[in-house]
């Protein structure tokens, strides 16, 4: 290959990342923005703790449930097309939150900031990995999931450094200039691309949606109402029912948004079970821990950012490395040391929280979780994409996408019903006595993770061929449709 034409290849490489990169991080920074403004938002909006945890789960789960959908209408209309349109909403739905006048109008439009996400994020990784020749897609994988990686982790930071010096509204407006910046590029720079032959499913669409909801309203008012309370019972059965009817209906249907037979694969299986469980118990983890420095230990919202930092910058320094590693040894033995070491990071924090507790002693359990989310996140998106076949790479963006989703909702939900349970806001031992506990179950999960990833194939071998799994009729599609942009 000529010089000449490289640099024709780099350049669309290049745009491509950084237009998916900057999106991407603005989508996984507002999963965690929230969390260190949580104490302002309390006493500016009012609330209860139920409102607190809808603040966050209004836009993790909308996001969770549209995913696959999001993914399916980029396939079927342009992926390119919908990108931009979920840019819109999401920006447009930020300015919205900042102006919020109640907690109410606040839940709203996050629950409006997740739809736009859910259309925009699963279409990233199937801009990027088309973009990006398959010699250099690792690396550039690596580097997109690092970007993911540093704004979960920064994300507690920036959020208390906004709220204690301008207000809790800049953590929603600083998505508004760079949201208006990235569409006009996303239109000049990405190339227009579709899937021949996708289909919307709507039911499916329906069940996950209905069923997750149901389950996360009621972990949510659990406490609340009581367990044994009929709106609880109600949700809680209904929606694993539903759940229930989503599985069957993968299994089933030709067409599923999620066809259960990717799951067969074992390394699929195993990097989107583990995907689950480690949003699960970091999410959950988040929520408590950065109110824990802010309500126990005295700290400001920046305060407490800064201590976190350990956390956020050690993705910055790792993530790089382990993406250049992954590509030599493997995705598995990386991903699966990344996940150990956040459960040991989370079970540190665990076993030395008090109420007046140093932070040289939670200094070792920072240094733990930044090493292990920068691990985690530097590879997966790049193990993920190995698992399947490029027809549905856009598929499995999405399912994954949704999982994590799907998980940092569960936490949030579970872990504050276990804090409800144990303890409460009332004094500073009833927020360590809740919080305890509810890390010491987000440890477990996560470690369970690291177990999970151990299913990850080492090398490919003939039964984790992705397209040899797809049937003949499914591999006729195998392919998409590109259009350079105007």
């Amino acid at each position: 290959m000529t010089t000449q034409q490289d640099a024709k290849l780099r350049g669309p490489a290049i745009w491509a990342l950084v237009l998916t990169g900057a999106a991407s991080f603005m989508a996984a920074l507002d999963n965690l923005v929230v969390t260190t403004a949580l104490p302002a938002i309390r006493a500016d909006l009012g609330g209860k703790l139920e409102d607190l945890e809808w603040t966050v789960n209004a836009y993790t789960l909308t996001f969770a449930v549209l995913l696959m959908f999001g993914a399916a209408l980029g396939d079927r209309f342009g992926r390119r097309r919908l990108f931009i349109a979920g840019l819109a909403i999401f920006t447009g739905a930020s300015a919205a939150a900042a102006l919020s006048p109640g907690v109410d109008a606040l839940i709203a439009a996050r629950a409006v900031q997740g739809l736009g996400a859910a259309i925009m994020m699963p279409l990233t990784l199937t801009l990027l990995t088309a973009a990006v020749p398959a010699a250099r897609r690792g690396m550039a994988l690596g580097i997109y999931g690092a970007v993911g990686g540093v704004a979960v982790a920064s994300g507690p930071l920036i959020g208390g450094s906004l709220t204690e010096h301008t207000s809790w509204q800049w953590i929603f407006w600083l998505n508004v200039p760079i949201g208006l910046a990235l569409i006009p590029l996303a239109r000049l720079r990405l190339a227009e691309s579709t899937a021949p032959g996708a289909r919307l499913d709507i039911p499916g669409t329906l069940l996950i949606s209905g069923g997750l909801f149901g389950i996360v309203y009621g972990l949510v008012n659990a406490h609340a109402h009581g367990w044994t309370s009929a709106p609880v019972l109600t949700g809680l059965i209904a929606g694993s029912a539903l759940v229930g009817g989503f599985v069957l209906h993968g299994f089933r249907n030709r067409n599923a948004m999620l066809p259960m037979r990717l799951f067969r694969n074992r390394g699929f299986f195993g990097i989107n079970v583990a995907s689950l469980l480690m949003y699960l118990g970091m999410f959950g983890s988040i929520f408590l821990l950065s109110q824990f420095m802010q309500g126990v230990l005295g700290y400001s919202p920046t305060e407490a950012g800064l201590r976190l930092l350990p956390w956020t910058a050690m993705p910055m320094v790792v993530a790089p490395i382990a993406g250049i590693l992954s590509d030599r040894i493997g995705g598995r033995p990386v991903v699966a040391a990344g996940l150990a070491f956040q459960a040991a990071g989370l079970a540190w924090f665990a076993g030395v929280l008090s109420a007046n507790v140093s932070y040289a002693a939670q200094l070792p359990a920072l240094i733990l979780s930044g090493i292990g989310m920068a691990l985690y996140f530097a590879p997966a998106a790049n193990v993920l994409m190995s698992t399947v076949s490029p027809a549905e790479q856009g598929i499995a963006s999405g399912a994954n996408n949704a999982l994590r989703e799907v998980g940092g909702a569960l936490g949030v939900a579970v872990l504050a019903s276990v804090f409800s349970a144990t303890g409460g806001y009332e004094t500073p031992q009833a927020f360590t006595d809740g919080t305890v506990p509810a890390v010491w179950i987000g440890a477990a999960a996560v470690g369970v993770a690291a177990l999970l990833a151990l299913l990850i194939p080492g090398r490919r071998t003939s039964t984790d061929r992705p397209a040899a799994d797809q049937p003949a009729a499914d591999r006729s599609t195998a392919h998409s449709t590109v259009k350079i942009p105007a």
